[in-house]
């Protein structure tokens, strides 16, 4: 009898430790999964707001153009205007 209160008594402390290092590595790598996936949708996110961002001075290099544009044409205008007076 006192055999199987030793080996109950060994037994189950070494079994909950080993458990309890289970738990922990599993949660470790679902941690680690969960980082990674999280570290790839903020590099997505980056690169969209990138193609964003040079769309965007684009087309406000090109409304700067056509504004320069509209001001030489205006420049032109009053000119002639004030020529006709």
């Amino acid at each position: 009898m006192s055999e199987n209160i030793f080996f109950a008594a060994f037994f189950f402390p070494c079994t909950a430790a080993v458990i309890i290092f289970a738990f922990k590595y599993a949660s470790g790598i679902v941690q680690a999964r969960a980082r990674l996936a999280q570290d790839g949708a903020y590099q997505e996110l980056a690169r969209s707001m990138a193609a964003s961002q040079a769309a965007t001075a684009a087309a406000l290099a090109a409304l700067s153009a056509a504004t320069a544009q509209i001001q030489a044409r205006l420049d032109g205008l009053e000119k002639i205007l004030k020529e006709v007076e």
